[in-house]
């Protein structure tokens, strides 16, 4: 099957923003594509598949910046002329990393032990330069502090689709941000992609341009 493409509506606000090279996303989500999109620009989707367990006292920094260089590195193989970007995004708490929860009883107890505090989002990205081997990756931090929230809104929330499929266990972009009283830092960031940064590396690359 060929990669899909996906165009930003006429008029986004980078509707002037020309890339100088053909994009790929390596990532099949589509939170991560929604928010490129916003800029107006074309680019391939791919999904990067990866073993993302973290190794044995891996910060989480560290793992979400491997991956984002693994991911990269698989769709390069693929479209080997593009500027490839990927990333990873992981929850931190009291310095344990939440993935992807394997039960509604798993997401449940994400969400209750992120009730009432303060975690980390961070997301690694990788813009890897098939044409010259240049590469930028790096890993942007949000801080974000939920509400005390009440055992029935845990369980059901727990037992929503979107806590099963993000890091965590809840989609900030969904009904889990009104578990959210503040967040410090990048909102994009924990959506999934702190495109904000991506955009202005890519513009100081030289691998996009007004």
């Amino acid at each position: 099957m060929p990669p899909e493409r996906a165009t930003g509506a006429p008029g986004a606000p980078g509707a002037g923003l020309r890339l100088t090279r053909p994009l790929c996303l390596a990532s099949a989500s589509p939170r991560r594509k929604a928010l490129l999109e916003q800029f107006g620009l074309r680019f391939a989707v791919q999904g990067s598949p990866v073993d993302e367990s973290p190794r044995p006292g891996e910060a989480a920094e560290a793992l979400a910046v491997r991956l984002a260089r693994e991911k990269a590195g698989t769709a390069l193989a693929r479209f080997p002329d593009h500027l490839i970007l990927a990333g990873d995004t992981v929850v931190e708490l009291d310095g344990r990393l939440l993935g992807k929860p394997e039960s509604p009883q798993d997401a449940a107890r994400m969400v209750a032990a992120l009730s009432g505090r303060t975690h980390r989002v961070v997301t690694g990205y990788c813009l890897l330069d098939g044409p010259t081997g240049g590469a930028v990756a790096r890993a942007v931090e949000t801080r974000v502090t939920f509400r005390a929230l009440p055992q029935a809104w845990v369980r059901w929330y727990s037992h929503l689709p979107e806590s099963l499929d993000k890091a965590g266990a809840y989609g900030i972009q969904g009904i889990g941000g009104a578990m959210v009283s503040r967040i410090e830092g990048s909102f994009a960031n924990v959506v999934g992609l702190p495109v904000e940064a991506v955009i202005w590396d890519m513009l100081e690359q030289g691998w996009l341009e007004w």
